[in-house]
């Protein structure tokens, strides 16, 4: 079992920054990856970074390479999204997402509850 809980989004205006982070706890020594997902209730929601947790190995989507940096903190299993020249396009709910894996590789998907982020013209 695995909770991931987001924070710090908000409201900011375009070229502003702001830092989400996501704590995890639980079963936290079987996480393989996590990631942020952005969705609309518009849209499907898309992959905007992901990261492994043990290697700290990176992807981003093309449209926040050079904006938006992904980082993990393995002690205090956080994974934090630091979103810099932001964009009205950003404004989306920004949901932390986990794949885990146990020693009989199965794996589980967790879905936090998402913070919103919302930047103005």
């Amino acid at each position: 079992q695995l909770q991931l809980v987001e924070s710090g989004g908000g409201l900011v205006q375009a070229g502003g920054s702001l830092r989400l982070s996501c704590a995890a706890s639980g079963n936290t020594a079987t996480i393989h990856t996590m990631a942020w997902y952005r969705q609309t209730p518009q849209k499907e929601r898309e992959l905007v970074a992901s990261i492994f947790a043990r290697a700290g190995s990176t992807n981003y989507a093309d449209f926040v390479k050079g904006r938006f940096t992904i980082s993990r903190d393995s002690a205090q299993n956080t994974v934090d999204l630091q979103m810099n020249s932001l964009e009205p396009e950003d404004t989306a709910n920004y949901v932390c997402h986990s794949e885990t894996r146990d020693w009989a590789g199965h794996r589980y998907y967790y879905w936090g509850q998402g913070t919103q982020v919302t930047v103005s013209s």
